[in-house]
């Protein structure tokens, strides 16, 4: 048998980083070729060890940093002028996209317009509660006033 550092899931075999037993032929012949697998020397181990520490430190590091950007939404009130009626109904619409340049005006930080939780667009002024996901898994509630031009 020869071991093999999975660089890849693969199925029924492991997972990303570990270190399995393998036939040779199917190590130098399907995962090899493929670069689903490397040979496990002791410095390829070692090696292998440091990246799977780096990138779990990297996710706990970009976890951190979303819920202090979630934090600081939570306190940001975004203003958004718009041109409207009498009656406060505007004449076109507040939509994700319009809100994600805000939060970037006022905040500087750069989001999807997916991740704005708006069922329809705001087509009247006054204040709104938008929930947008900074992350997977970390929200915020953003106060948005929409005012009349």
């Amino acid at each position: 048998m020869a071991q093999a550092i999975l660089l890849q899931a693969v199925e029924k075999l492991g997972d990303r980083g570990d270190v399995v037993d393998v036939s040779p032929g199917y190590l130098r012949n399907y995962l090899t070729p493929r670069k689903l697998a490397q040979v496990a020397t002791p410095g390829s181990i070692a090696e292998a060890r440091r990246r799977m520490e780096a990138a779990e430190r990297a996710v706990r590091e970009q976890a951190e940093r979303a819920h202090e950007n979630a934090a600081l939404l939570t306190k940001t009130v975004l203003t958004i002028r718009q041109a409207a009626g009498d009656d406060g109904r505007l004449f076109g619409s507040v939509t994700a996209q319009d809100i994600v340049d805000a939060i970037k005006q006022a905040r500087g930080l750069r989001l999807d317009r997916r991740r704005v939780d708006l069922e329809q667009p705001i087509r009247m002024t006054g204040t709104h509660m938008v929930t947008v996901e900074v992350h997977d898994g970390v929200t915020a509630t953003v106060k948005t006033i929409v005012t009349a031009q």
